[in-house]
């Protein structure tokens, strides 16, 4: 009886089993590193978000925030945007457009940006969750094609024959379902946390905004400001 041979399926499968198993490795590859990627830049986002809004409630100005600080975030990144946005109204005379519907503007493009950067990347795991299983499917019929042909050219169709070569096609379904799950199983988690960083990050715009506005802080961040120090502590 002939046994399960998948290094020896690639090899009889010719060039074009051995490019579907390379297409499929890169493409785990490449969802498996973007994952730990994505990860670990959400993790550093968080902590130094957490940092920079637990001094954006404990100093008296945003500039002393904003040097109290040394690693970059989007929170940092925000309050130099929303800074430059009231500094340069403040400067020039805008008809038409007051300061607080000016610096909302430029706030509003800031979190686009954020948003974009948060979200990069994204479509590769979508895009490798919907292929993968396709491509294993496509090696699975060009195996057992290529199985079938060589048993026919053989003369020999008994069913030890037949069913060692096509199990051994099947191996190529199972690699794209293999690459499959993991990547959408990540793309449902990072599309998760990008939605609650992306929250928090719209509420700190808000009360930047309104601090840029009129020069005090929302009783409501208060709040905002306990929950940033425990995070701050749990992180620290």
């Amino acid at each position: 009886m002939e046994e399960f041979n998948a290094i020896t399926f690639l090899t009889q499968g010719g060039p074009v089993s051995m490019s579907v198993a390379l297409a499929l490795l890169a493409m785990s590859v490449a969802s498996w590193s973007l994952l730990i990627t994505k990860l670990w830049q959400d993790l550093k986002t968080a902590r130094n978000g957490a940092a920079f809004v637990f001094h954006f409630h404990t100093h008296r100005s945003l500039e002393a925030a904003e040097h109290a600080v040394q690693e970059d975030s989007e929170y940092k990144q925000l309050t130099r945007l929303g800074m430059a946005a009231a500094t340069h109204h403040q400067s020039l005379t805008v008809e038409g457009c007051s300061r607080d519907e000016f610096t909302a503007r430029a706030l509003q493009r800031g979190l686009q940006e954020v948003q974009g950067r948060m979200e990069s990347g994204l479509t590769v795991l979508a895009s490798v969750g919907s292929v993968a299983p396709f491509v294993g499917l496509f090696g699975t019929v060009w195996g057992i094609y290529h199985a079938l042909a060589s048993i026919s050219a053989s003369g020999q169709a008994t069913l030890d024959k037949v069913a060692g070569p096509v199990g051994e096609s099947l191996i190529m379904t199972a690699f794209g379902l293999a690459v499959a799950i993991p990547a959408v199983l990540a793309y449902n988690a990072l599309v998760r946390r990008n939605r609650k960083a992306m929250a928090r990050i719209e509420a700190f715009a808000y009360h930047l905004h309104v601090y840029l506005v009129t020069g005090r802080m929302l009783p409501a961040a208060k709040a905002e400001f306990s929950a940033t120090t425990e995070l701050k502590a749990a992180t620290a």
